[in-house]
């Protein structure tokens, strides 16, 4: 069929592709025999299903300036409002971090498991959109019975966060 509007938007950029939830990109092409045959091939495209991870985002989304929110301490880019934090009450893989319900500018990596500080849990590491750094993580599964209001949520570090936007 024909490209539309709408298909061009949610395409995947980097392999084309409308998967989305791509972690790996694609090696850009390159003509046959361009790279000696000592280089390595690029690793193996690996798609996930769409609801593994956050759709890619075209556009940065701009949060309300008359809601509180938390920003990435990098780039200031919006990362979630106030009304979605659920806990403060969390361990980063480098210190305090916050439980969020939703993020907004973040993408996300394969999902992996992890033996956490509560059990066994398969997450995936979220970066800003904006600059790239590393945030936390999303809970895509829980293994423990205790632990399923994690899944689907949102870890971010303190440190790489800033409050924005009415807290005073």
């Amino acid at each position: 069929g024909g490209k539309t509007a709408l298909s061009t938007l949610l395409r995947c950029f980097p392999c084309q592709r409308l998967c989305g939830g791509c972690t790996v990109p694609p090696a850009p092409p390159r003509p046959p025999g361009a790279l000696p045959p000592s280089v390595p091939p690029p690793p193996a495209r690996r798609h996930l299903p769409p609801a593994a991870c956050l759709p890619p985002r075209t556009f940065h989304s701009y949060l309300p300036r008359s809601h509180r929110t938390y920003s990435c301490v990098h780039c200031r880019a919006h990362l979630a409002r106030h009304e979605e934090l659920i806990s403060k009450s969390f361990q980063g893989s480098h210190g305090r971090a916050y439980l969020f319900n939703s993020v907004v500018n973040v993408g996300c990596g394969p999902a992996e498991q992890r033996l956490l500080l509560t059990g066994l849990h398969s997450v995936a590491d979220i970066f800003c959109e904006s600059c790239k750094t590393t945030l936390g993580w999303k809970y895509e599964q829980a293994f423990e019975s205790s632990q399923k209001y994690k899944e689907g949520k949102f870890i971010i570090e303190t440190s790489h966060m800033v409050k924005e936007n009415g807290w005073d």
